[in-house]
């Protein structure tokens, strides 16, 4: 979010929450009295916008190693300037959507364990569909994606 207000008198140590951000994104809205342009639609264009400012970064220098080595200090600062843009719109879009990020996130990544099982995919950058092609057993997953249901996926015999 351009024109952010740095740490406003705190400091920040050790790991920063999810909730931290969502509380500061909703005090730095409440301010300004943004919250009336905070829709779910804008604040998606907004994300929007700031990837492809991110992608921008990129677009032109090929596969980069791990790490950025041969980055400028100054390139990589604005790399976590627009990596921090996407981050907190998203963080701002999931809060207005009622959506708590962190467990949709890890809830994501149990489903993506059962997409992609080690045995089919370790080493692998194949879509989980060319996977479940090699599979020599046929079995069907269905999840049930609603946030009412704590055993949301369940195995079923084809």
């Amino acid at each position: 979010m351009k024109g952010a207000v740095e740490n406003e008198g705190e400091e920040f140590k050790g790991v920063v929450s999810l909730e931290l951000l969502k509380k500061k994104m909703a005090d730095f809205a409440k301010e300004r009295e943004w919250d009336q342009f905070h829709t779910p639609r804008n604040l998606l264009l907004a994300l929007v916008g700031e990837v492809g400012e991110l992608s921008e970064i990129f677009q032109w220098k090929g596969e980069v190693p791990k790490g950025l080595p041969n980055w400028e200090d100054k390139e990589k600062q604005h790399l976590g300037e627009e990596l921090s843009d996407v981050l907190l719109y998203l963080v701002r879009l999931s809060d207005i959507c009622g959506i708590d990020l962190g467990k949709a996130a890890l809830r994501k990544l149990e489903l993506n364990a059962i997409k992609y099982p080690v045995s089919l995919s370790k080493g692998s950058s194949k879509k989980s569909t060319t996977l479940l092609c090699k599979s020599t057993t046929t079995t069907s997953t269905n999840i049930n994606i609603s946030n009412e249901s704590e055993n949301a996926v369940t195995d079923d015999a084809a």
